[in-house]
């Protein structure tokens, strides 16, 4: 009884994991930008989104189209970074984020 519990739930369960995972969000920071990079799942750029910058308040910051290639650089200069960046990319069908911590963004002008 509680296997065919478990294979129901996790059965309901699949379909909203898998629609979650479908675009893939990565972002790298040096100490002049963040660059940013979207894919689908089955590796194919994402060619056209909005990408939409917050602070470490959800504080909106920016928003900036995304190029054909999949990646959109924003320098730091740009944006006040000191609590950090959400970095959210939306597709109108798909969308994920990536978080840049302050410590991210020191590392990155480290090394």
């Amino acid at each position: 009884m509680i296997r065919k519990l478990a294979l129901a739930t996790g059965l309901a369960v699949a379909p909203m994991g898998a629609s979650a995972h479908q675009l893939i969000v990565f972002a790298s920071v040096d100490c002049e930008a963040v660059t940013v990079e979207a894919k689908f799942s089955n590796g194919n750029a994402v060619q056209e989104a909005e990408v939409r910058v917050f602070d470490g308040q959800n504080s909106l910051l920016t928003t900036l189209p995304i190029n054909t290639d999949g990646t959109v650089s924003l320098p730091l200069e740009s944006v006040d970074h000191a609590t950090g960046l959400l970095i959210e990319v939306d597709t109108g069908s798909h969308d994920n984020y990536w978080i840049v911590t302050p410590d991210d963004i020191a590392t990155g002008c480290n090394s």
